[in-house]
């Protein structure tokens, strides 16, 4: 599946190749993984030619999408209401008739980056929040990690590695990172460090699993779901988010979502075995 900038994301076109993939076996998931790395680089050639456009054009709808998810993060981190006046001056007079526009792209932005929706709170349009599109807990809350710098790449990691057969390589990890604008040894303004933040923070507390390919010379690392993910969160639950920010539903992604429905089943007979519930 092709990850693109501006929050969305691209199912592969299910009657050209998901049609003939068969839910199990080798020959299927090495497909599969060949599938998500060539359109991960096709995505990454076709972004880097849209970046470069934006910067020669300066684009200053861009710098006001960007002004705008800051503006939007900062009053969620403090659990202050969003108000349309407000994000109105933050876009100022001049660009006043672009802002649906500016805010669709802050919104897609949002989802795609921290799996955060922007709701209205009434129905006139003049209060809105964000909410998790994987909370789970009923309060809005982001349902994995602890803050924004950590779930913010979190969960759209996660379901690179779970489109990626599983196992991500590092260089496609990098690659979808660079199409949302994180770069390796740049420090980030949101997320700090991201090599840090991706190879030992979120390693250290078990949401990623980082590890040298087997038998690879010169050795090339990889990128998998770790305890704290397969514990915290769902095959399932991701699946719906990448659904979610593409406007579609799970089962457009027909072999992952297979897979996810038998990580369900598993799950279950694991809870019946154990005597606990299913959660929310």
């Amino acid at each position: 599946s092709q990850i693109l900038p501006r929050g969305k994301v691209r199912t592969a076109e299910p009657q050209k190749g998901q049609a003939t993939a068969k839910p199990a076996g080798r020959v299927s998931r090495r497909r599969s993984k060949a599938g998500a790395k060539s359109q991960v680089k096709e995505s990454k050639n076709s972004s880097q030619a849209s970046t470069s456009a934006e910067k020669v054009q300066n684009d200053p709808l861009t710098r006001k999408v960007g002004m705008l998810m800051e503006f939007l993060l900062e009053k969620h981190n403090m659990k202050e209401p969003i108000m349309r006046a407000s994000m109105l001056k933050i876009v100022t007079r001049r660009f006043k008739e672009h802002f649906p526009e500016i805010l669709k792209r802050a919104s897609e932005h949002l989802e795609l980056v921290f799996g955060l929706e922007l709701k209205e709170v009434k129905p006139n349009g003049l209060a809105y929040t964000l909410v998790s599109i994987l909370d789970t807990t009923g309060d809005g809350s982001v349902s994995i990690g602890s803050g924004l710098p950590r779930s913010g790449l979190l969960i759209p990691l996660l379901g690179v590695i779970f489109l990626s057969g599983n196992q991500a390589s590092e260089e496609d990890v990098w690659e979808f990172l660079n199409i949302l604008g994180v770069y390796d040894g740049r420090n980030h303004s949101i997320f700090g460090d991201p090599r840090k933040l991706i190879t030992q923070d979120l390693v250290q507390e078990k949401y990623l699993e980082y590890r040298q390919v087997p038998d690879s010379n010169p050795p090339r690392y990889e990128f998998l779901w770790g305890q704290r993910a397969h514990a915290e969160t769902s095959k399932m639950k991701i699946l719906e988010f990448l659904a979610k920010v593409h406007d579609t539903v799970p089962s457009a992604f027909p072999y992952h979502y297979a897979e996810a429905l038998r990580d369900e089943e598993e799950r279950a007979r694991v809870r019946a075995a154990s005597g606990r519930s299913a959660p929310p």
